[in-house]
């Protein structure tokens, strides 16, 4: 497709998407896109999902992709405006019954939190502009879990993890980075410190490389998938880093590379993976143009200003 096909195919898509293309790459403000994300398209759907006890499936993190839990992640990233009632609401009664003794989120019956899940429910929680003093003991849960070579592992907790995993690690980066974006105070110094300490191990892994051997870490790092879930892939990884506002580095081209390798002919990419389990209802389809990595990597490119042979800036002023 032509760079001004391509974006009209964008903007065919759910409300969501094209909020997203207008805010993220067109930089066009469009509240009344955004505003009709409740109504129709996704964010209706899995908003006509929610029971009158403000969970969604059975609980809290049953059934794992309908739950409570991950179907307020989804609703985040539809970019739903912040301040939903109803999803608001849904969140403050997690923050203030779902807390086990460490501070962090109750999964299921441990006694102990689940650091990839405090870090993810810190996203969705600070972008819907939770009450701070409901963060304070999540915060306090995730500082805590901080490890000396910079990142997180969800088993630190647990059973004694000593080496971070990149799958915790952007979870927990994506939840700091929100608090820290949506002005927070408690504690953000060092949150700060710990955000740049964890983006330098991601770095120094090259977004899917042993640091040791340079092989790569899994070849599943490299399949994109959406939604993501809890799982690491590179292109989650580079769309975090822009949303954070990071400037370039080069270690980060081994990730561009595969990005770039993965570009269909006529501009877009594909859904490489779904991650199994039971759904509210699919996006997208395994193996078929995918508007959401399309989007995400439209916007990694233009905003590490990546030339291509068609520029994401051409692409962007069709």
């Amino acid at each position: 497709m032509k760079n001004n096909e391509i974006i009209q195919w964008l903007l065919k898509g759910d409300v969501s998407i094209q909020y997203q293309i207008h805010h993220d790459l067109l930089l066009t403000e469009r509240n009344d896109l955004q505003n009709k994300i409740v109504k129709e398209g996704w964010g209706a759907k899995y908003l006509s999902k929610r029971n009158p006890n403000g969970h969604w499936g059975r609980e809290f993190y049953y059934p794992k992709w309908t739950s409570t839990h991950y179907t307020l992640l989804d609703l985040r990233n539809l970019c739903i405006a912040p301040n939903n009632s109803l999803i608001k609401t849904s969140i403050t009664m997690i923050l203030q019954t779902c807390k086990t003794q460490d501070g962090g989120i109750l999964l299921l019956k441990a006694k102990k939190s689940d650091v990839c899940v405090n870090g993810m429910v810190l996203n969705y929680a600070a972008y819907f502009r939770a009450n701070e003093d409901d963060l304070k003991s999540i915060v306090d849960a995730l500082l805590r879990e901080h490890m000396p070579d910079g990142g997180f592992n969800c088993r630190s907790n647990r059973s004694g993890a000593v080496h971070s995993s990149l799958h915790s690690t952007l979870s927990v980066l994506e939840g700091l980075t929100e608090y820290v974006k949506n002005g927070y105070s408690y504690r953000a110094g060092e949150v700060k410190d710990v955000i740049d300490a964890s983006k330098e191990f991601v770095l120094m892994h090259r977004l899917f490389l042993s640091d040791r051997t340079g092989n790569i870490i899994d070849k599943r790092f490299l399949k994109l998938s959406y939604p993501r879930r809890w799982r690491y892939d590179i292109l989650s990884a580079l769309d975090y880093f822009q949303y954070a506002g990071s400037e370039w580095d080069e270690r980060m081209q081994p990730a561009i590379d595969e990005l770039l390798n993965k570009r269909n002919k006529d501009g877009t990419w594909n859904v490489q993976a779904k991650h199994p389990g039971q759904t509210h209802f699919d996006m997208e389809k395994a193996g078929r143009p995918s508007r959401w990595n399309t989007l995400r990597a439209f916007r990694v490119l233009r905003h590490f200003k990546i030339e291509t042979k068609e520029t994401i800036s051409k692409i962007c002023s069709a």
